[in-house]
């Protein structure tokens, strides 16, 4: 790290990640370290399962308007923390990556008994980045990417689990079946609306389900293959699954989504796009996926009421395929059998 420090930071490339102390924002920061970028996170929290390998982490909340406007800046941020925000020293990243948001999986969007503080948390972060951002000199020179959510599509579109219509156009007229993806959606628009009136960078992307190693696997607000893991490795007879199971989803793996966005934010297309998978399933089969992998076939399955979500969802990659050339590397068996494996260490400590 002291290393690292004493570099001539006109030399490196620089990046901002928002939300780093969470499972994607995590991933996107050792990607670009790995990269060779230097890179300030920021977020409530650290990482929970892993050490950050950001070059600078700071515990910030990004609600607060004042903050943001220090942390769009690196300014100072080298040889002395203690000259964090020093003007002297000021100057705009290459690249921001904004996943801070308020969420989580079905137990916590799907409730309605946090949609206000979902829509609140989440909309106050994107205006506070997109309005500090905007308001520098250099500001037009940042690129932005936004991770959306496939939530934003209607929900009219999504009630035959056999063929959901996920396609970037279909997404107005709007009726999104949770306040969770109204906030994206209204987000969307507005990184629109700052890219047209502020000359800003944006790059949008809706992201359909992204699992694998290092994602919230308990407490309410990890999504459907983290929770199926861990019920099966805790299980000893049977689970307990919400609904029919007869509800379809895609699930895209971490490092394909990592590698979407690299490719999204180093293209001149903007988006909004797609980044998921198309090998679409039912909650059943996920479920019998899982238990293949843990050599539990024979657990029984007992469906339970709970909060589902829409009958079908499946990404449409047709657009990405077309401005990206991207296809997912990792099918959802190898995916799910890395996932697993991650979750039985911290379930066995």
């Amino acid at each position: 790290m002291e290393q690292r420090i004493e570099i001539e930071m006109s030399k490196l490339k620089t990046a901002l990640v928002c939300g780093a102390g969470g499972f994607i924002g995590n991933h996107m920061v050792n990607r670009l370290v790995k990269e060779g970028y230097w890179v300030r996170a920021v977020d409530l929290k650290e990482p929970e399962y892993s050490k950050t390998n950001a070059d600078h982490f700071i515990i910030r909340d990004l609600r607060d308007a004042r903050e943001v406007s220090e942390l769009i800046s690196y300014a100072g941020c080298l040889r002395n923390p203690n000259q964090l925000f020093s003007r002297e020293f000021d100057k705009g990243f290459d690249e921001i990556y904004q996943f801070a948001a308020d969420m989580g999986g079905a137990g916590f969007v799907f409730t309605k008994e946090h949609d206000a503080e979902i829509m609140h948390n989440s909309a106050t972060i994107n205006l506070n980045v997109l309005d500090a951002l905007s308001k520098r000199k250099d500001g037009h020179k940042t690129k932005i990417f936004y991770s959306s959510s496939a939530c934003i599509y209607p929900e009219y579109n999504q009630l035959n689990p056999d063929n959901p219509k996920c396609d970037e156009a279909s997404a107005y007229p709007a009726m999104p079946d949770s306040e969770y993806g109204w906030e994206k959606l209204f987000s969307e628009r507005l990184y629109d609306a700052y890219r047209r009136n502020y000359h800003l960078q944006t790059y949008v992307a809706r992201f359909h389900n992204i699992y694998g190693p290092l994602g919230t696997w308990q407490g309410g607000r990890e999504k459907s293959p983290a929770a199926i893991c861990r019920k099966v490795i805790k299980a000893t007879d049977q689970i307990e699954v919400w609904g029919d199971g007869k509800q379809t989803r895609s699930f895209l793996y971490i490092d394909d989504c990592i590698d979407a966005v690299r490719l999204l934010i180093n293209s001149n297309f903007r988006g909004p796009v797609n980044i998921g998978s198309e090998e679409m399933v039912t909650i059943n089969e996920l479920v019998n996926t899982v238990k293949s992998i843990a050599g539990k076939n024979d657990l029984k399955v007992v469906h339970v009421e709970g909060p589902q979500g829409v009958r079908g969802r499946n990404s449409d990659n047709e657009l990405i395929e077309a401005k990206l050339d991207w296809h997912p590397n990792v099918c959802l068996y190898d995916g799910l059998k890395r996932t697993y494996k991650w979750i039985e260490e911290q379930v066995n400590g």
